[in-house]
């Protein structure tokens, strides 16, 4: 194992291991141990008591963060041209169709999400091997592959991400930036927080969220209390 620098051993000194923070003093906490010279992330990693291999306790969904994720997210829009006005007037930094079609079949997949039509998805089924693996294919479950395509720019743009229980039984999700105030950083938790147990699948047995703790990029993880939330 490497080293820690000097600045690492403080932050893990400011972190009680032994017991678990409220969310607000884990949000003013995470700022406190973040000293990286970027804006770093601010991420949740939510153990769920499911089983993600059985379709009846997949969870996923999409939430819409009260203070946004902090990132400026670049927008691909896969329409028609009749619908190109409407989302480049929403805001998509990319806009078209067949070019980026054929752009991304040669492996650019410069965009954080895509969003496209319902009669557009049968031209992106060959190009799943690209962007399947970076999470980018569009979904009708999150809301990106729709005909009000200026709404759903307009949501991501403002803060909508989507999340997803990975094999593990685990959720991650970037939910702000440590620039944030520690209000906003608690809020965009909280939502998600609250998002994740309404989706709570009926065939779940036991507890259902086990623990949540909260991290920045390179900080010592902070062990949220799950009766708090």
């Amino acid at each position: 194992m490497a080293k820690l620098t000097k600045k690492q051993k403080e932050a893990y000194a400011k972190v009680d291991s032994s017991r678990s923070y409220d969310l607000a003093a884990a949000s003013a906490l995470v700022k406190d141990i973040t000293n990286v010279k970027f804006d770093a992330s601010v991420d949740l990693a939510i153990r769920l008591g499911v089983d993600p291999r059985k379709a009846n306790q997949m969870v996923r969904g999409v939430v819409t963060l009260p203070h946004g994720t902090g990132k400026d997210v670049k927008v691909l829009a896969l329409v028609t041209p009749d619908k190109e006005a409407e989302a480049t007037a929403a805001g998509a930094d990319y806009v078209g169709l067949d070019e980026y079609l054929q752009k991304i079949k040669g492996g650019w997949t410069d965009v954080d999400v895509i969003i496209t039509m319902p009669s557009v998805m049968g031209k992106l089924g060959p190009l799943g091997r690209v962007l399947g693996p970076r999470g980018l294919m569009p979904n009708p479950k999150t809301g990106t592959v729709t005909m009000d395509v200026a709404k759903a720019v307009t949501d991501v743009k403002a803060g909508k991400i989507d999340f997803k229980v990975d094999k593990t039984g685990i959720i991650h999700a970037a939910i702000g930036k440590v620039s944030f105030d520690a209000q906003k950083i608690e809020e965009n938790a909280n939502e998600l927080i609250q998002t994740i147990i309404k989706l709570k699948p009926t065939t779940a047995k036991g507890t259902y969220v086990k623990s949540v703790f909260m991290s920045s990029t390179m900080s010592p993880s902070i062990e949220v209390e799950v009766k708090a939330v």
